[in-house]
């Protein structure tokens, strides 16, 4: 792996709507609050979190030629992401996310990633066409892939030798699609990022921490696991790995949820290309988390 190369982040980009109250609320609530339109999707969050940290990131993914799409890509470039290689679709509108979070976190999303999904294996083509890499010439650098992508677009992901040589680190972006990361369960170049509603969809039972959901998702076959569970303790796991690392998050009051996870991955990522060992990534990892949701 080399830190010359881009950090390619291959999934969701589009725009991200978070209506948010600053007090709870209960199901049918119609309360004041504060909406953001900004750029988000999570291949885009950790290439933007990755680039504010001097790390040169790209995304792969479909944006359409709309005026939404065109804005999202300048968007992007503002943020220091690179965008050479995003499919742009013109018969397909952009994507986009719409949550509603209130003082205690998220109460509900919908993720439209209908363009993506449909883009199939055209937003993998430039990792196979020579642009970044073939089957002759695989990429050898850090990719993350989150589950936005369609099961049959994850499985071919695993099988490609195109990427049989990257750092693949993998994201479900929700406890709804984590299933779809079985075809990546396995690879020993495969580390998966977790919360623990999606580590117990992969282990297949309900677990009493983000501790057991690691080892219980490792015992599946996975070769690394990282799994938070909010203001509890976070945990990683990998296989062979003597014993489950735990850490406790600082407390912290909400000021925001969405893009928490990617926040901790790109932290992660980083801190170990820098060379950290399992306990120190993982406090670089957990104190990113608080810091953005804490809205610093």
């Amino acid at each position: 792996m080399s830190a010359a190369l881009p950090v390619l982040c291959l999934g969701a980009v589009l725009w991200d709507v978070i209506g948010r109250s600053p007090a709870p609320m209960g199901p049918g609530a119609d309360v004041p609050g504060r909406i953001r339109h900004q750029p988000g999707g999570v291949a885009l969050n950790v290439a933007a979190a990755l680039a504010a940290r001097g790390r040169a990131a790209a995304v792969l993914g479909a944006v359409g030629t709309d005026p939404e799409g065109a804005a999202l890509i300048d968007a992007a470039r503002a943020l220091g992401v690179g965008v050479d290689w995003v499919h742009r679709d013109p018969t397909r509108p952009t994507d986009a996310y719409m949550a509603i979070e209130d003082s205690e976190g998220l109460i509900a999303a919908i993720a439209d990633a209908h363009s993506l999904e449909a883009a199939g294996e055209a937003v993998l083509a430039p990792l196979r066409d020579g642009r970044l890499g073939s089957a002759a010439a695989p990429w050898r650098g850090l990719i993350v892939v989150d589950g936005n992508l369609t099961t049959a677009q994850l499985a071919a992901i695993a099988a490609d030798p195109a990427l049989a040589r990257a750092d693949l680190r993998v994201v479900p972006a929700s406890p709804g699609k984590a299933e779809r990361l079985a075809p990546l369960i396995g690879p020993g170049h495969v580390t998966l990022y977790l919360n623990r509603a999606e580590a117990e969809t992969l282990a297949g039972h309900p677990c009493a921490g983000a501790a057991e959901a690691a080892a219980a998702v490792v015992a599946r076959g996975a070769a690394r696991v990282l799994v938070t569970d909010g203001a509890r303790p976070a945990a990683c796991a990998a296989r062979g790995a003597a014993e489950v690392l735990t850490r406790q998050p600082p407390p912290v009051t909400i000021a925001r949820v969405t893009g928490a996870g990617d926040c901790f991955l790109a932290a992660h990522l980083l801190a170990e290309e820098q060379g950290a060992d399992r306990a120190t990534a993982l406090d670089a990892a957990i104190a990113a988390a608080a810091a953005h949701v804490a809205g610093h």
